[in-house]
């Protein structure tokens, strides 16, 4: 410890969480939330808990074997819970836990940014389909 750190009232360095810093762990959360099958399952369990099947329908897109590793992933960071119902046969719901919460109400925030966006006409270029020109676009 230096002399200049004994006046100090700020935690040491390595204690401080910074999402930008490689070794930390809210980066590795961070990189789990942003990505596409992470976000979209956070906010569908924003709406309420989900039945595996359930939860694969909502996300339309994912394959079964995907969104298992993102809801390991979820659960694992402490963003999900999963419940196993036991009845015959057994059933396993998926919540979200209070940071999980937190997490979805921030993602819904964006989403509905970005669907009031898409539904101006905002987004551009990468809202079009592949390979479609964008009105007014001619070959030169």
């Amino acid at each position: 410890m230096s002399i200049t750190d004994l006046g100090s009232d700020s935690p040491p360095q390595e204690l401080v969480a910074d999402v930008f810093a490689r070794d930390c762990g809210s980066r590795a959360a961070f990189e789990v939330v942003t990505s596409k099958w992470a976000s979209l399952a956070l906010l569908a369990l924003g709406e309420g808990s989900y039945r595996f099947n359930a939860l694969r329908r909502r996300v339309q897109g994912v394959s079964e074997k995907m969104l298992s590793q993102t809801l390991q992933a979820l659960e694992r960071d402490g963003m999900v819970t999963r419940d196993v119902v036991t009845t015959i046969p057994p059933r396993v719901e998926y919540a979200l836990t209070p940071l999980g919460e937190g997490v979805a109400k921030k993602l819904r925030a964006l989403a509905d940014l970005l669907e009031g966006a898409a539904a101006e006409g905002a987004l551009g270029q990468a809202a079009a389909e592949p390979g479609e020109e964008e009105p007014g676009e001619g070959r030169a």
